[in-house]
C-alpha cells in the first residue's frame, strides 16, 4: 500500500515484539504487522475497528495471557 503514513503504537517500543501499525484508507482502517511491512494488510470499517479497539482495551484479545492455558 503506497502513499499512506503508517502509525505504530507508542507502547510498542523499539525492540520488536507483537506490534501492528495502522493507517486510514478512505473510510476504512488498515492494519499490518510492523515486522513485515511489505506483507499483507487487513482493512476494517470504522464501526468494526471501534469495536475491536474496545475489546482489546478490555483484554479480550490478550494472547500473552492465553499462552499458559
Amino acid at each position: 500500500m503506497n502513499g499512506v503514513t503508517w502509525r505504530k503504537s507508542s507502547h510498542s517500543g523499539s525492540f520488536g515484539g507483537d506490534c501492528v501499525e495502522v493507517t486510514m484508507v478512505g473510510d476504512r482502517n488498515a492494519v499490518r504487522d510492523s515486522k513485515n511491512p511489505q506483507g499483507d494488510h487487513l482493512t476494517i470499517d470504522r464501526d468494526s475497528w471501534a469495536a475491536l479497539v474496545s475489546q482489546i482495551k478490555q483484554g479480550a484479545h490478550d494472547l500473552r495471557s492465553r499462552r499458559s492455558e
